[in-house]
């Protein structure tokens, strides 16, 4: 596989990533932009946050791309309760009178951390130490983690009594927030029909954790011209209303911007963007076809903007 040119191989994962989504959506109905948003960032090699209200079926959908990229999946539900150690795993005296590391549910390739406002911020930053260092630390012993390590983290949008919303600085480690919608009234019929029988969609695998790595080294290897470059970090610039660049109507609707890691993530996610749709380079369109998402949690609106009624999804635009 390792012998393709450049172009060849970015038709290969034009052509892997049409069939992954096609299997994907043997048991997800719908939901496509969800479905390229996690597809994006797992080939980024990013992480993702799932904002929705509950009952959108977040866990088969993460359990589906698991399946077909035939990758190892955990579970972990953020409580109140949950300690640090319920992620990470924790020293144990064995039989031999020696200690001895369990690991936790974070070994696994892919992560579905559900409901991560719910749990303290000691418990979630023990999740994103992992994600940002890609290994734990337990007992002074750095443990590595398997790779590719994918965290896709969900969280309720209703602010619910007894959340712990996450901190910007912890928000940014995450590379794509997807907001998640209700389904059309069709859609929902497909799910409950398909949801309420025996039937169940077998999923073929299509990839293994190495070809997926190799892809991932593809992606960032994609040239990208120096004026969409200056576009993506220019864009950037435009939401920080202390900056030269800022916009003027950004000092009036935004508190705070976004820092580079968004211009790194905008020009890896043109990228792919780029690729999955035929292309060998991207262009600007890319860029503003994944800037929302990558934005959306990078920048807190002011009081004026709230009052307008504008979301950080209008303000985006704006900048376009």
């Amino acid at each position: 596989m390792q012998h393709h040119s450049e172009v060849e191989a970015a038709d290969a994962l034009g052509k892997i990533y049409r069939q992954i989504t096609a299997e994907i959506g043997k048991v997800i109905i719908g939901q496509e932009e969800v479905v390229k948003s996690v597809l994006i960032s797992i080939f980024s090699n990013g992480h993702c946050l799932l904002v929705g209200v509950p009952g959108l079926a977040k866990t088969l959908l993460v359990q589906t791309v698991a399946q077909v990229l035939d990758l190892d999946f955990k579970r972990i539900q953020f409580t109140p309760d949950l300690m640090p150690s319920d992620i990470i795993g924790s020293e144990i005296l064995g039989e031999d009178r020696n200690f001895k590391f369990i690991p936790g549910p974070v070994f696994a390739n892919i992560i579905l951390a559900d409901e991560i406002n719910r749990t303290p911020p000691k418990t979630q930053a023990a999740l994103l130490e992992a994600m940002q260092e890609k290994a734990v630390t337990a007992a002074g012993i750095t443990h590595k983690l398997a790779q590719p390590f994918f965290v896709l983290a969900t969280q309720n949008p209703i602010e619910q009594e007894g959340t712990y919303p996450l901190p910007e600085a912890q928000l940014d480690r995450f590379m794509f927030n997807v907001a998640l919608d209700y389904p059309t009234f069709k859609e929902e019929l497909q799910v409950v029909k398909n949801t309420t029988s025996t039937q169940k969609q077998e999923v073929n695998k299509l990839l293994n954790a190495e070809q997926i790595i190799y892809f991932q080294q593809l992606v960032r290897n994609i040239p990208v011209t120096d004026n969409v470059l200056e576009y993506a970090v220019r864009l950037v610039a435009k939401t920080r209303p202390n900056g030269e660049m800022a916009a003027p109507q950004v000092k009036r609707l935004i508190n705070w911007g976004a820092g580079p890691r968004a211009s790194q993530f905008l020009i890896l996610g043109a990228k792919c963007h780029a690729v999955i749709n035929g292309k060998y380079s991207p262009d600007i369109e890319d860029v503003q076809a994944i800037a929302k998402p990558i934005l959306r949690h990078r920048i807190v609106r002011s009081y004026h903007a709230e009052a307008e009624g504008l979301s950080t999804d209008n303000i985006i635009e704006q900048l376009f």
